[in-house]
């Protein structure tokens, strides 16, 4: 698939067959983020994923109950997918203080892109999640209370024909400007 067709296909799914994922394919999802680029080559990220239905429950029913429940179509998924923003490099953090910008965030935004994008060229369908109870991921997950997990993402086979239709976006000509001499 071409590139830029390969972006306007996907889209958020937030229905998924009752049919699991394999790990090879997973692993292929979790390659392309892990090849993604970051300031300083910080690659400040690691992923956790579930994928036993079990556990995908489990942690779904934690993670999206109560004022989180708008996302609760995730316990449908074949996986879940935590993405825990590590420690950049100190040269990283030095320059996102100098300019005030926080580029692990840009990095790992970088890097579940490329996971994105790989699950669409799978065939799967997949959802970025940022409001969830984090502090229930982290306890089911075992993480440490310091840590952070800014992005779950949901990953799965689409129940159903996914409506191919256009994206709401701004015309290209409303959002790009080219300089001219002055």
């Amino acid at each position: 698939m071409k590139f830029l067709d390969l972006v306007k296909a996907r889209r958020s799914i937030r229905a998924y067959a009752p049919k699991p994922v394999g790990r090879e394919v997973i692993d292929r999802c979790c390659e392309a983020a892990r090849l993604a680029p970051s300031a300083c080559n910080a690659q400040p990220w690691s992923f956790i994923v579930v994928d036993e239905p079990r556990l995908v429950a489990a942690l779904a029913r934690e993670a999206f109950s109560g004022i989180y429940s708008m996302n609760s179509f995730a316990s449908q998924a074949g996986a879940l997918i935590a993405v825990i923003t590590e420690r950049a490099a100190y040269s990283s953090r030095l320059g996102g203080f100098f300019r005030g910008t926080q580029y692990s965030l840009i990095d790992i935004g970088i890097a579940c892109e490329h996971l994105v994008l790989q699950a669409q060229e799978e065939g799967l369908g997949s959802c970025w999640l940022g409001w969830f109870n984090e502090r229930a991921v982290k306890r089911r997950l075992g993480l440490p209370r310091g840590s952070k997990v800014d992005i779950l993402i949901s990953l799965g086979y689409p129940a159903g024909d996914v409506e191919k239709r256009e994206h709401a976006r701004k015309p290209l000509n409303q959002i790009r400007r080219f300089c001219t001499a002055r």
